[in-house]
């Protein structure tokens, strides 16, 4: 997606025929629907069937082994051809798992779809984004987010933020005749529109839905397992000319070449790693999706692994969101304090905290409001005026209240440090003059509101801590009422609250301060962005969670946004993930999610990486001597199954908290490299030996399979380790299948193996000394801390 900041909005359209404030009526909007005038695009959160099969089957290995397998079938033996079943069954398993994934995303984004409000009929309807219409008129409140460009027809101080469009984060004042943009949103205020841009006319209509479109994964793991695919892809054709070449001056037949030359390139293809790598991040989707956490782009699935410092709001993530009406202290006793906020909260567009409020004190008679300023994150205050009382407002003392009033706001002070919620009530004479504070503004009351710790907080915050995630608490509320309800939680360093408005601008200094302290409190949005970007820029990988307008640009410079379900229609739309059942506790399953497949994927593609190495390594080899390849594709076929394929499916799903660290590719490439090549040298030291002692060829290939599969099992404990007594029973299990493909003359004679009886210890020999090669160079890339990190299971 192109930056925002550099966007520039259209030139303004012409004129259309207004709409009445009754809207439209159903036979218009039946004729809009029949001329196509609608606002569906399209979007999905996943591909489409299609596009899954496609991206299943039409792929550079599937062409390439079809081609090997048409080449067997026409001039080699049937058994060689049992890659093939390998190369169904893969695509088959991909194309299954992700069609399961993309039945639960589709499922779970009808849920957490938005919706719009829209008169018509002179009725107010909620109705499906898609099915707005051009023409409609449109309700808006503060936090919705615009589906559709349009032109304002009714304003009660409507304010936009555009930034996700323009890059200027100051809200805009919108008033009658006034252009909206789909992709802003609106952050105060209330109003109505008539939408004249829908579908695919609406500008930037990507911003606003850019989170349920089917994203590719594009990460560190994609990226680099692309590249290692593109290695062996420019090194099939040098070796299989080498090969050739090799098989017509041994005087090889047709069918002998084929054979030898399908099986070494087969050998050096990762057959299965692209696939576990889409069915483990399909499964994290899937389990995620059973958790109630929706998955709005894949990349976040690889983010939560990196992640180490989550930025959190105090209300609705430490609290349970929900807010309740304290107590109300008198400064003034001859105000009407009861009947002001009474009057404040009897707006059909108030906010949480005025609804709390209005429940404790109902609307008075004779109070008729006269102009009003809504509550915005920036102001931190709302007020209203009102015929023959004057104008009140209502928000944080350090706002309103002017700086002579300190004895009001040490006492303010002293209220929000027991944890409670601190507004002030003041009041002026003169009528409110734009959106700023009334000059002559005294203090009539304090109101104190009470929320509730969420019961899970402690544990959810202790668990972060032991997995050395920092959490950083940025509220808008005051430092004191923040720090007091973080300590409650147990958050580490609750006790040295920051102030906002006292933060450096230097982003080095800031990014220090925000390492050292964990409670920063009276945030502005703007400071959101800030701190994200400060965080960052010394390396953290950083995760935000939010649920209201005020949140959205922080979510989309964070790594991960993390929207709430319950929030603003605009965080759900630009966060990667959106927790719907809204609870803080669910991000350490989302998190150890994230750790699992990770951490996993890596220790896979240890796995096939090094069987691509040895392949290769003894291809060239053989070429080079000129003699026969040591396998039959059949032969590849059994390592493959029972020492990589069968048990890299049981390690893909394992438990592994790992947190994960960049470099994936040289890690890889680090253990892989020295491992396949102790397994080639061993290989083919048991077939060379073998060969001197003229054995048969069939006892020959039998010699190298055996010690390159006993090899690539000890790679598989290694990469296992530790080895619980379920993947020890996995090892075992894998060892039988491989003997008991022995005892059955039918078997073995399918297979093309018969044991090397006079030369079995010298083979046992070799795979001994190879083994103990492998362990040592574990050993000592374990001491240099060059090999895969440890298991960490849960």
């Amino acid at each position: 997606m192109a930056d925002a900041a550099a966007a520039t909005p259209p030139a303004p359209a012409a004129p259309v025929a207004e709409t009445p404030s009754s809207g439209l009526t159903s036979a218009q909007v039946a004729e809009q629907r029949s001329s196509g005038l609608t606002n569906a695009g399209g979007e999905r959160t996943s591909r489409s069937v299609g596009e899954i099969l496609r991206a299943n089957i039409l792929t550079r290995f599937n062409f390439l082994l079809g081609a090997m397998l048409a080449v067997i079938l026409a001039v080699g033996q049937p058994q060689d051809a049992l890659f093939g079943i390998v190369l169904v069954t893969n695509a088959l398993i991909g194309i299954v798992q992700e069609l399961r994934a993309k039945r639960t995303l589709d499922r779970l984004a009808v849920l957490s779809a938005p919706r719009v409000r829209v008169i018509r009929d002179g009725t107010p309807h909620e109705i499906a984004v898609a099915d707005l219409v051009a023409g409609d008129m449109v309700d808006l409140r503060a936090g919705d987010q615009l589906v559709a460009d349009g032109v304002v027809r009714a304003s009660t101080s409507l304010e936009a933020d555009e930034s996700l469009l323009t890059g200027e984060s100051e809200p805009v004042g919108k008033r009658a005749g006034d252009r909206l943009l789909s992709g802003s949103f609106v952050v105060a205020g209330s109003g109505g529109y008539q939408a004249t841009g829908v579908g695919a006319d609406a500008y930037a209509r990507q911003l606003a839905a850019q989170a349920r479109r089917y994203a590719p994964v594009r990460s560190e793991l994609m990226n680099g397992i692309n590249q290692i695919l593109r290695w062996v892809t420019w090194a099939i054709a040098p070796v299989a000319v080498l090969l050739v070449i090799s098989a017509v001056h041994g005087h090889q037949t047709r069918r002998q070449a084929a054979s030898g030359t399908v099986a070494a390139l087969v050998g050096m293809v990762p057959q299965g790693l692209v696939l576990l790598t889409s069915v483990a991040f399909g499964v994290a989707a899937v389990t995620l999706a059973r958790r109630r956490v929706l998955v709005q782009q894949l990349p976040a699935v690889e983010g939560l692994a990196r992640v180490d410092v989550v930025c959190l709001d105090k209300t609705g993530t430490l609290t349970d969101g929900t807010i309740a009406f304290d107590s109300l202290i008198r400064l003034d006793g001859h105000a009407p304090a009861e009947a002001a906020l009474g009057a404040l909260a009897g707006d059909e567009n108030r906010n949480a905290t005025l609804a709390a409020i209005g429940q404790a004190f109902p609307p008075p008679d004779g109070w008729p409001r006269q102009a009003a300023v809504p509550f915005s994150s920036a102001r931190k205050w709302s007020a209203a005026s009102f015929a023959g009382h004057g104008t009140w407002v209502l928000g944080a003392p350090e706002m309103v209240l002017p700086g002579g009033q300190q004895d009001q706001l040490s006492q303010a002070a002293g209220l929000a440090a027991s944890g409670r919620r601190v507004l002030v009530l003041a009041r002026a004479a003169g009528p409110l003059e734009g959106e700023s504070l009334p000059p002559g503004l005294r203090a009539a009351a304090f109101v104190l509101l009470a929320e509730r710790l969420r019961s899970d907080a402690a544990q959810t915050i202790a668990y972060f801590a032991a997995q050395d995630v920092a959490l950083k608490v940025i509220s808008g509320d005051s430092p004191l009422t923040v720090s007091a309800v973080a300590a409650r939680a147990g958050l580490p360093q609750a006790g040295r609250p920051a102030d906002a408005r006292d933060l450096p601008e230097d982003p080095g200094a800031l990014g220090r301060l925000l390492e050292e302290r964990s409670v920063f409190g009276r945030v502005t949005p703007q400071q959101k962005q800030a701190m994200v970007t400060a965080l960052q820029a010394r390396g953290h990988t950083v995760a935000m969670t939010g649920d209201g307008v005020n949140d959205v640009l922080a979510l989309k410079l964070a790594d991960i946004g993390i929207a709430m379900g319950s929030g603003a229609p605009a965080t759900r739309a630009v966060a990667e993930l959106v927790l719907l059942d809204s609870r803080f506790a669910t991000l350490p399953g989302v998190v150890a999610e994230g750790r699992r497949v990770t951490a996993n994927i890596e220790r896979v593609a240890n796995l096939f990486i090094t069987k691509t190495v040895w392949a290769t390594l003894l291809a060239v080899a053989v070429g080079l001597t000129l003699l026969p390849y040591p396998f039959l594709p059949r032969h590849l076929t059994i390592i493959d199954t029972l020492a990589i394929g069968v048990p890299s499916f049981f390690l893909a799903l394992a438990p592994n908290t790992r947190r994960y660290r960049p470099g994936f590719t040289g890690r890889v490439l680090r253990f892989a490299i020295p491992a396949g090549t102790i397994i080639a040298a061993a290989t083919f030291a048991a077939y060379a030996l073998a060969r001197a002692r003229g054995l048969p060829l069939v006892q020959q290939r039998t010699a190298a399979t055996l010690v390159t599969l006993i090899l690539s099992l000890c790679v598989l404990v290694l990469l296992a380790a530790p080895l619980t007594w379920r993947r020890i029973v996995l090892v075992g299990a894998v060892l039988a299948g491989f003997v008991l493909l022995f005892p059955v003359p039918a078997i073995r004679g399918f297979y093309e193996l018969q044991l090397p009886h006079s030369g079995l210890a010298t083979t046992l020999a070799v795979a001994a000394l190879g083994a103990a090669a492998l362990g040592i160079f574990w050993v000592l890339s374990r001491r240099r801390g060059r090999g895969p990190p440890p298991v960490v299971r849960q």
